[in-house]
């Protein structure tokens, strides 16, 4: 029997540079809240058993109202003051789940995330235990060290992260018990907490897509809105 995938939508940002005095998940976008959007897309997927919603303090029974008409999530907890903290609340709620459970974790700011991209998750959890998502730069990348440029790495391997990223239970755990002994620990995302933390755990990379944009600033709430009016029947 294939192992039970929850996927874990993370809306504990606040949204600080959206300006918009609320949390950037609860704007709408297309009629409805940028959260609806992306509970849907895992709600509405065959691959999975059931959703968990991680929302910013303060916000529960906004982000409650919203997830109630999906039939897979099984929960809405309050996450934490970082995104770090956010997995790790995630993580206690699934506490009691075996390690072979596929976890995936996706930003609530990423609104249009497909069906073939989390395909793509799904199929690249059966080999390896941490998958992430990404599409190639359309830019030039460059360090960047006292306003200099440091050095200049082949664009052709460089390519930017999206959500969502998997992983098998078992492993994020143990990532995480090892990042939480660190006092130093400095993370903006969960693959970033593997690869530091369990460096010889290889990650593997699909395909993300370019629709698969993350609301952070006002201008990608205004394409946002464009592409829901796109999907709109």
């Amino acid at each position: 029997m294939a192992a039970r995938t929850v996927a874990v939508v993370l809306a504990g940002g606040i949204g600080e540079r959206m300006g918009a005095g609320r949390p950037k998940q609860l704007i709408e976008v297309g009629g409805r809240p940028i959260l609806a959007h992306a509970i849907a897309a895992f709600d509405a997927h065959p691959g999975i058993a059931e959703v968990l919603v991680v929302m910013a303090a303060g916000h529960l029974r906004d982000a409650g109202v919203i997830a109630a008409p999906f039939r897979s999530v099984t929960g809405v907890v309050e996450g934490g003051a970082t995104r770090t903290a956010s997995t790790v609340a995630a993580l206690r709620a699934l506490e009691d789940r075996p390690a072979d459970t596929r976890v995936l974790f996706h930003d609530a700011a990423r609104p249009f995330v497909d069906a073939p991209v989390i395909d793509r998750v799904l199929d690249a959890l059966d080999g390896h235990d941490a998958v992430a998502v990404g599409v190639p730069s359309p830019d030039t990348i460059v360090v960047v060290e006292d306003g200099v440029v440091a050095s200049m790495p082949p664009r052709e391997t460089m390519c930017r992260f999206q959500t969502p990223q998997g992983f098998r239970l078992g492993t994020l755990r143990k990532a995480y018990e090892l990042a939480l002994a660190d006092p130093a620990l400095r993370a903006t995302d969960d693959c970033g907490i593997v690869h530091r933390y369990l460096p010889d755990m290889p990650i593997r990379v699909v395909e993300g897509s370019e629709r698969n944009l993350k609301v952070t600033q006002p201008l990608d709430a205004v394409v946002a809105e464009h592409l829901a009016q796109e999907d709109l029947p």
